[in-house]
């Protein structure tokens, strides 16, 4: 008989992966989590590496959030990954964070070391640098001007790895235009916050546009954006990776620009979480990207 999961989302397995007593657990926690590809991503690395272990997604609402992350390490947990909308609130509750998180100001990965202590780490940045550098060579050098949209846990990844790649002028522009400028407040004088109605002013100035917040992904609102004034060149990307290809991405292909989706950093920011759990840098491999595509709308 088919599994049927509660909130829709398609079951997951891979061949005959079984796990023991002893195996280790990891996860995704968020509020909410049914539209999550990295259960399915997980799950295939570590079948295709024989671990035994298990990774699970934890839909946890914000008034449990504080109370059950604390208990996941006697349950067994190694990490989790967090998502929206804890990645900023998880910060008090470690007891230590990564250089490159405290720099950012979010976590999106925990590990649950040895010694009792809790880590927090951030591999945004580093999945979103790999996704662009996969989709064009050398990107960094095509871009001076980069425009966010979106104000979360990954615009302050997104923007942190552009500034690591020396990029001149950043600008965030964000519905609540507070969190746009305290971005801007902690990232310093390169980067400028824009009110949500202004941003369109800046499209024929900008080389890459990226889309971070949640408008546009399945079953959330639409992102009404117009891209017929971006300069030819302009790269847009979608941290959105359900569906595959947004409204954003497809208007903008069909406008000429090179798109890269958010499927690649949902995989690259996940491949080095597994690393710092299981010790294990998984290969991306074709299969991984064709059972992570099959799984959306």
């Amino acid at each position: 008989m088919a599994l049927i999961q509660a909130d829709g989302a398609k079951p997951y397995s891979c061949g005959n992966h079984l796990i023991s007593g002893m195996a280790k657990l990891a996860g995704v926690i968020g509020d909410p989590i049914g539209h999550s590809l990295s259960p399915a991503m997980h799950g295939y690395w570590l079948a295709r590496h024989g671990i035994d272990a298990a990774y699970v997604p934890l839909a946890i609402k914000p008034q449990h959030f504080e109370s059950v992350f604390r208990e996941l390490p006697k349950l067994g947990f190694c990490g989790v990954n967090i998502t929206i909308p804890y990645k900023e609130l998880v910060m008090p509750l470690l007891d230590e964070v990564e250089p490159e998180a405290e720099q950012i100001g979010a976590v999106n990965t925990v590990i649950f070391k040895d010694n009792g202590k809790i880590l927090g780490a951030n591999t945004d940045g580093f999945g979103f640098r790999v996704a662009m550098s996969e989709a064009m060579p050398r990107w960094e050098k095509q871009v001076k001007t980069a425009l966010i949209l979106g104000a979360g846990g990954a615009t302050h990844a997104i923007v942190h790895e552009l500034q690591r790649a020396k990029i001149n002028t950043i600008y965030v522009a964000n519905r609540t235009f507070e969190k746009a400028e305290a971005i801007a407040q902690r990232f310093g004088k390169k980067v400028t916050a824009l009110p949500w109605e202004e941003q369109d002013a800046q499209h024929r100035e900008v080389d890459l546009l990226v889309n971070t917040t949640s408008l546009g992904m399945l079953h959330e609102l639409p992102l009404e954006i117009d891209v017929r004034n971006l300069k030819p060149s302009a790269m847009v990307m979608d941290a959105v990776y359900n569906p595959l290809e947004t409204d954003l991405l497809r208007k903008a292909r069909q406008n000429g620009h090179l798109t890269v989706s958010g499927l690649g950093m949902l995989i690259h920011q996940g491949r080095a979480a597994f690393q710092r759990w299981f010790g294990i840098d998984p290969k991306v491999d074709e299969a991984i990207k064709v059972i992570l595509a099959s799984r959306l709308s």
